[in-house]
């Protein structure tokens, strides 16, 4: 790798580049996602499967179809065509899609996005502690 050449410097730039092009991909585009109705009804669909997550709280997608069918969600087709809607919504980031791992099962839960962000909110714990106090230390008799 070391020549008289002086070329070093050029395989190292040409080997941390191929690391730093090939090891992270591109995230998807989700607002590409085409919702195969127009727009004023994909508006409609939307809006009804945003009432039933946010009711029924954090639902997995199989859970997610039950509770779309039991409302009678004009619009929605099939479960092939909830899931694209659900991509069209977390594209739009009115859902949002976590995951949640008990050993090595894995379950993926639709929920919807709070209209206030969590970091905004005071923390009452926080606010209570002065930043002047120290905490108490205990010293042992030797």
């Amino acid at each position: 790798m070391w020549n008289s050449n002086g070329n070093a410097m050029m395989k190292m730039t040409m080997m941390i580049k191929h690391f730093t092009t090939n090891s992270r991909k591109r995230a998807p585009n989700l607002r590409k996602i085409n919702p195969r109705v127009p727009y004023q009804e994909a508006a409609s669909i939307a809006e009804g499967l945003f009432g039933v997550i946010d009711t029924h709280g954090p639902l997995s997608i199989a859970s997610a179809w039950n509770h779309c069918k039991e409302a009678g969600i004009s619009g929605l087709n099939s479960k092939t065509h909830m899931k694209i809607m659900v991509k069209w919504m977390r594209g739009r980031s009115m859902l949002k899609l976590f995951c949640n791992q008990v050993g090595s099962t894995k379950k993926f839960l639709l929920t919807t996005r709070p209209d206030e962000p969590l970091a905004n909110q005071p923390n009452s714990s926080m606010e209570l502690k002065p930043k002047s106090e120290k905490p108490p230390t205990s010293k042992r008799a030797r």
